[in-house]
């Protein structure tokens, strides 16, 4: 009774959420994270909360679900958010930018990347900055995938959680596109045919 409970409160069970990792942060942690965090363990990594990070996760869905999927984009400059982000991307029609954020991407309409989205989803705050400073400048909504050592101030929406683990961003990235898709159909009132046919495991990076 008590694992049936648990998995019609959150996407999918707790028990999933801390094999995939999503829950370790760093040994720091910032003000702006300190709400997020549920405990430190004696190594000194700080534990984040998943039932906030489960519950961010359906408002982020939630969120995105009120935009069209090709003007949302998604950044990650992390090298295991690589094959998440271009994932995410492919499974659910939105634009992705994967490695070097090209200085001038929003900003510079002249330049041959130049693109602009109406929101945008950063897999770093800290290694996504020059998305984030563009983002900022340009007045685009953002969302961030934060860990326990994120500033946040610049950031609309946060999503705690490990934002460095092959794993962890598999899951987070897996739920999230599966999420927005089913808001998507809700909306359309097609919630009843709603299938989404992909596994955490094809969002996972190789090693």
């Amino acid at each position: 009774m008590a694992l049936e409970k648990e998995r019609e409160e959150t996407l999918i069970p707790g028990t999933d959420y801390l094999a995939s990792g999503v829950h370790i942060g760093t040994q720091q942690k910032t003000g702006d994270m300190k709400r997020f965090i549920y405990q430190a363990r004696p190594d000194g990594l700080y534990l984040l909360d998943i039932k906030l990070m489960d519950e961010r996760l359906r408002i982020a869905a939630r969120f995105l679900a009120n935009y069209k999927p090709s003007s949302i984009l998604l950044v990650s400059a992390r090298e295991y958010g690589h094959h998440p982000v271009s994932t995410f991307a492919k499974v659910t029609g939105t634009q992705s930018t994967v490695g070097r954020f090209i200085p001038g991407t929003l900003t510079n309409p002249q330049s041959k990347h130049f693109i602009e989205p109406a929101i945008i989803v950063l897999n770093d705050p800290m290694t996504d900055e020059q998305a984030l400073k563009e983002a900022v400048k340009t007045g685009i909504p953002i969302i961030a995938l934060c860990d326990t050592n994120n500033s946040t101030n610049e950031v609309d929406l946060i999503i705690p959680t490990n934002n460095k683990g092959r794993k962890a961003l598999a899951t987070v990235y897996w739920l999230l596109a599966r999420e927005m898709l089913r808001e998507l159909a809700r909306k359309e009132d097609k919630e009843a045919e709603f299938k989404f046919d992909y596994k955490e495991e094809d969002f996972e990076s190789e090693i």
